[in-house]
C-alpha cells in the first residue's frame, strides 16, 4: 500500500506543469492588517482600550458610525521627523498575516464576502496552469500605510521569498504581479539589487494600474479624505488617518508627469502646482505632512528603469480627478469641485503610462497594455482583464518549453509591444 502510495505520488509530480512562480504585490489596502490594544485612554467610551489580536483592516464592523472614531485611532501612526519613520499610535501594535501565502491578498475580508475580492479572481484564472497556493504562488503583504523607505525588513522578506520560491521550484525565474502601490514598492526592490540577481532570479515584472507619477487622488485625499465608498461614513472623520500614511505622501503627483504649471488645487485666493506643496501642507495645518512628501519624493528619481522585463497593464477612459476646484472662502475645509480627466478612476492617464519610458532606458522588453473603460480595481475584479493578465502569465510558461524561445505576446487582444 506504501509502494502504491509514493508511485502515485511520484506520478503526480511528474504530470505537474513547470510555471514560473508567482509573488503578488497588493497596493493601498489590498491586505489585511491585524491590531492588538494595551490603551489607557480611548477617545469615544465605547472603544476598547485592551484587546488581543483582532483584524483592524478590513474590518467593515468598525467601519460604521461612532464605532469608526476608535478605528481611526487604532489606525493613525505617529510620524517622527527626527527619525523620519512612523509607528503606531501609543496603546496600539499591528501586524501583517499571511507573508508567503495568499489568503490575505486574495480576500481582504477574512469572512472572504464577495464585496471584499481582491486578487481572488485572478488567482482562480492562474490555478487551472499549475499554480498551487504557498508553493509556487505566494502574496507578499505589508503595511501599506507606509512608502517604502520604511519598509527595509520587509524587502529583505521579499528578497528571502524570491530565492526560495526560486530553488523550490526546479530553479525557476520568479514573475513579481503588482497591483497599484505594490508596483512601485517592487520598482523600489528592483532598482536596489544587482543585474546578475535580476538576471537570476526574476522572469519579469507585471505591473497592474500602477501609479507611477502619483495620482492627485492622493493630493484629494489629504485635502478632504475618502469615505471608502461607505456613504455612511464621514470621508473627513477617515481622514486624520490618512493623513498620517507616509505612502500617500508618496502618491502625491509628481514633477516630472505634471507640469510645474498645471493648477491641482483652485481656490479664489490661491492655487497649488506639483512646486507648491509645501505651502498646501501649511495651509492644511499639517507640517508633518511636508516632512513625510519629503522623505518620499526622491524615492525613485526620474522613475529608473527595472532592469527585467516589463508588462505593464492599465485601464483607462475613466473619469479621474485632476483638478479641486473651492470657491469663495471654501479652503481648507469644504467638499471642491472635483474636475475629471482621463485615467482609471484613481490614477490620471500620465501617471499610468510611466512605465512606457523604460522602453528606451533598459535592453530587456517592455510591453504596455491599456484596457479602456476597466477601473482602477475592475482589473483584478472584472473576468476579462483576469483572462487576459492569465493569458500572458500562460505565454511566458510555454517558454519554458520552447528552448526560451520568445513567442509573440502580439497574439493577445489589445496588447501593444513597444520597440
Amino acid at each position: 500500500m506504501l509502494l502504491i502510495c509514493f508511485l502515485l505520488t511520484l506520478l503526480m509530480g511528474a504530470s505537474q506543469p513547470r510555471v514560473h512562480p508567482i509573488i503578488l504585490v497588493p497596493g493601498d489596502g489590498g491586505n489585511s492588517i491585524e491590531g492588538r490594544l494595551n490603551k489607557t485612554t480611548t477617545v469615544h467610551y465605547i472603544c476598547d482600550k485592551v484587546s488581543d489580536w483582532f483584524t483592524l483592516w478590513l474590518n467593515l464592523e468598525q467601519l460604521v458610525p461612532e464605532v469608526v472614531d476608535c478605528w481611526v485611532d487604532n489606525m493613525k501612526l505617529v510620524y517622527d521627523p527626527v527619525t523620519h519613520r512612523s509607528s503606531d499610535n501609543p496603546g496600539v501594535e499591528t501586524r501583517i498575516p499571511g507573508f508567503g501565502n495568499t489568503s490575505t491578498v486574495e480576500y481582504l475580508d477574512p469572512s472572504q464576502r464577495f464585496f471584499s475580492v481582491y486578487f481572488a479572481n485572478l488567482v482562480t484564472h492562474l490555478l487551472p496552469q499549475g499554480y498551487i497556493r504557498g508553493s509556487n504562488l505566494h502574496g507578499a503583504p505589508y503595511d501599506f500605510r507606509k512608502a517604502a523607505h520604511e519598509h527595509e525588513d520587509y524587502f529583505n522578506r521579499v528578497k528571502i521569498l524570491v530565492e526560495e520560491t526560486y530553488l523550490a521550484n526546479e530553479e525557476t525565474p520568479v514573475i513579481l504581479l503588482t497591483h497599484s502601490l505594490g508596483s512601485p514598492m517592487m520598482l523600489y526592490l528592483l532598482i536596489h539589487q544587482s543585474k546578475a540577481w535580476k538576471e537570476k532570479y526574476i522572469r519579469a515584472l507585471v505591473t497592474l494600474a500602477g501609479p507611477w507619477g502619483g495620482s492627485v487622488r492622493a493630493l484629494s485625499i489629504f485635502a478632504v479624505g475618502d469615505n471608502l465608498g461607505n456613504w455612511l461614513l464621514s470621508e473627513k472623520k477617515l481622514m486624520w488617518e490618512q493623513r498620517t500614511s507616509s505612502s500617500l505622501a508618496w502618491l502625491m503627483p509628481q514633477k516630472g508627469f505634471w507640469d510645474p504649471e498645471e493648477v491641482l488645487v483652485q481656490t479664489t485666493s490661491t492655487n497649488y502646482t506639483v512646486e507648491d506643496y509645501q505651502r498646501f501642507f501649511s495651509d492644511l495645518d499639517e507640517p508633518l505632512a511636508w516632512n513625510m512628501r519629503e522623505d518620499t519624493m526622491e524615492l525613485l528619481p526620474g522613475l529608473p528603469a527595472p532592469g527585467v522585463e516589463v508588462f505593464c497593464i492599465h485601464g483607462s477612459g475613466v473619469g479621474t480627478t485632476e483638478r479641486l476646484v473651492y470657491g469663495e472662502g471654501e479652503f481648507p475645509g469644504s467638499d471642491p469641485t472635483m474636475i475629471k480627466g482621463d485615467g482609471d478612476g484613481t490614477v490620471n492617464l500620465q501617471s499610468l503610462l510611466g512605465c512606457t519610458r523604460w522602453a528606451k532606458q533598459q535592453r530587456e522588453e517592455v510591453h504596455h497594455m491599456e484596457l479602456p473603460g476597466i477601473n482602477h480595481m475592475g482589473i483584478l475584479r472584472d473576468l476579462e482583464p483576469a483572462k487576459t493578465i492569465a493569458a500572458i502569465i500562460e505565454n511566458l510558461n510555454k517558454q519554458l518549453y520552447e528552448d526560451e524561445k520568445y513567442l509573440d505576446f502580439g497574439e493577445y487582444p489589445k496588447v501593444e509591444i513597444l520597440l
